[in-house]
């Protein structure tokens, strides 16, 4: 009962959008693709006309559309399984819904991921300035001469682990540069905290620095920017592909159903519907298009 229902939301959403493109009507090859939402699954309508019927599997349920010029149409629904959603309570910590399923499921968090870095440094050259950063070590910040001495060093920090449990504690195991419900999957972070650097001249506190990984797709780990966000205070931004693994930093795509509809012939009768009462029958009586059939493709 719970499924019938669900399907009258469904087609009663569709007699809303075919409402109002009234005036169109698709081929086999072509439909109408509607949702409510980004994360809801998206449903695409084909029509297929009598030469080229839809094959229906077994277990798909069929229902009767007509146009309002009397044609009708056998729809075929396509098999959904349910599926709960959690709706979080606090609203800035949304991410941790995913990551505590994550958890559940014993997939491999950020840094089990990034665990293959330990004992390995990248170099990043900018301008005056060359940069050394070494995964769970430190950040530095140099310059060579015509012989590739050091000749100028600033250590921009030290990995602290301590406050970079405190951060995630705090922020969730992922971040996001924007939002955290962001469904954009490239703006995802995971942070480590570098504190107590070299002195800053201006602040008289230690440089520190905020180093941000990110999924990337091509292959190679890199310094992909260092910006220095506020006095002495860095953010640095690491490429790296096995991050592309964990499920936060993956895009969010929604599933896609298809709902293939016959066209019949005119003296097509309607199959009894065992357990619908009258109104829930006429909520199934979904208006799809005001064209004939002559715009269909063989």
């Amino acid at each position: 009962m719970n499924n019938l229902c669900f399907w009258i939301s469904v087609l009663s959403l569709l007699r809303l959008l075919v409402t109002v493109s009234a005036d169109q009507i698709f081929p086999a090859h072509a439909g109408i693709t509607f949702g409510r939402s980004f994360r809801e699954p998206k449903y695409v309508i084909e029509f297929h006309s009598m030469d080229s019927p839809f094959h229906p599997d077994n277990d798909q349920e069929a229902v009767v559309m007509a146009n309002n010029k009397g044609q009708n149409f056998l729809c075929f629904l396509p098999v959904v399984e349910e599926t709960k959603t959690v709706e979080p309570t606090d609203q800035q910590n949304t991410s941790n819904v995913i990551v505590e399923s994550t958890k559940r499921t014993k997939l491999k968090s950020p840094d089990e991921l990034m665990e293959v870095l330990k004992d390995r440094c990248f170099y990043r050259q900018e301008g005056w300035w060359s940069y050394e950063f070494c995964y769970q070590d430190k950040l530095r910040q140099f310059h060579l001469d015509e012989d590739n001495k050091v000749v100028q060093e600033f250590l921009l920090g030290i990995y602290d682990p301590e406050a970079t449990d405190s951060f995630n504690q705090n922020h969730s195991t992922v971040s996001t540069l924007k939002d955290p419900r962001s469904k954009d999957a490239s703006q995802r972070y995971h942070a480590h905290q570098f504190t107590n650097g070299t002195t800053c001249d201006l602040t008289s506190q230690p440089r520190e620095t905020e180093v941000r990984f990110v999924c990337s797709e091509p292959p190679t780990v890199m310094i992909s920017s260092i910006k220095e966000i506020a006095t002495c205070k860095y953010a640095v931004t690491i490429q790296c592909p096995m991050l592309c693994k964990h499920p936060m930093f993956q895009e969010e795509k929604p599933s896609s159903h298809t709902i293939h509809c016959n066209e019949v012939s005119v003296d097509f009768k309607k199959p009894e519907t065992e357990g619908f009462e009258d109104e829930k029958k006429s909520e199934l009586e979904v208006i799809v298009s005001s064209d004939d059939s002559e715009r269909y493709t063989t």
